[in-house]
């Protein structure tokens, strides 16, 4: 029982605990009053690579237009600019941005985790289940600015998602939004789980940009951002009954094991895309395997996530 006790509190901790993205609420600067700001571990793009990065122009700043009742005092605040007739889009993002090529919707224009290197790339172990964030979008009535997130596995991925990528895609959330009003708006968006399987969650590349379509919108049109965060919404198990405990586990051979259940008692188990993977009773599922990635762990009383290496 003291080792099943002990993996009920590491549980409980991980909710307390969840992996967030660094500075996300953009109170912290590098290169602060140069042309060559930005947020730290963010990028745009004046640290971006290729064969045009020479041609990179500021189009991202520190902003104290904050929303009322935000608790840090900065923003980070990005713009479109039309340089010799060609409209860049403002883009932020926790990866590196590749500037390859003169035409926007060149394969060659793209973000990429840089996976070597923790100023280009954001570690992400865990599985959260929505992104939200806050924007004030200016902008021509009929535009739409974007959010785009990708957790994947250890490999280069890059967005927009190549076939090389895709593969390692875990999970994707995406949003295009209109202009707000000039008003604060909040966004919850949530993270769609892909059916690759033998996949856990490595890194997550994070963009925002000024409009969805490369190359859309007008000059100065502008995206503020603040208080990006994971939300994670599935806990562990529970009881009223504090002399009940139930530990779900899995032994060296990825088998599981339940432990407080009754026989009887109906486990379902889940990937995280939403896909069934078994449903039965507590005793036909002791010593059911399970390959290697994150799954979802529902009986009568709560849920949780399970993840098998």
């Amino acid at each position: 029982m003291k080792a099943l006790t002990t993996f009920l509190i590491i549980g409980l901790q991980t909710s307390f605990f969840a992996q967030q993205i660094g500075n996300s609420g953009f109170e912290n600067w590098d290169n602060l009053g140069s042309n060559q700001e930005e947020p730290t571990n963010w990028s745009s793009f004046k640290t971006a690579s290729g064969s045009l990065s020479s041609f990179a122009s500021q189009q991202v700043e520190r902003s104290s237009a904050v929303r009322p009742g935000a608790s840090g005092a900065y923003c980070a605040r990005i713009w479109s600019k039309s340089m010799l007739g060609v409209m860049a889009n403002g883009v932020l993002t926790t990866g590196r941005m590749n500037m390859g090529s003169s035409n926007l919707s060149s394969p060659e224009n793209y973000n990429y985790s840089v996976l070597g290197n923790a100023a280009f790339s954001e570690a992400l172990t865990q599985a959260p289940d929505s992104i939200v964030f806050w924007a004030r979008y200016t902008a021509g009535s009929s535009e739409k600015a974007g959010m785009h997130a990708l957790i994947h596995d250890q490999f280069a991925v890059q967005d927009p998602v190549n076939s090389a990528s895709q593969p390692y895609i875990v999970a994707e959330a995406d949003v295009q939004f209109s202009p707000t009003n000039n008003a604060w708006k909040r966004f919850s968006v949530p993270f769609e789980y892909t059916v690759n399987t033998g996949l856990v969650p490595k890194f997550i590349l994070l963009t925002f940009t000024t409009n969805h379509i490369p190359g859309g919108g007008s000059a100065n049109d502008q995206v503020l951002i603040d208080d990006v965060q994971l939300i994670y919404n599935t806990v562990g198990f529970s009881s009223q009954d504090e002399d009940q405990h139930y530990g779900i586990y899995i032994d060296a051979e990825n088998q599981l094991i339940l432990e407080g259940f009754e026989h009887n008692d109906h486990i379902e188990i889940y990937r995280l895309n939403g896909q069934l993977v078994v449903a039965n009773s507590a005793d036909k599922l002791q010593g059911f395997a399970l390959g290697s990635g994150f799954y979802i762990i529902r009986h009568s009383i709560a849920g949780t996530k399970l993840y098998v290496p």
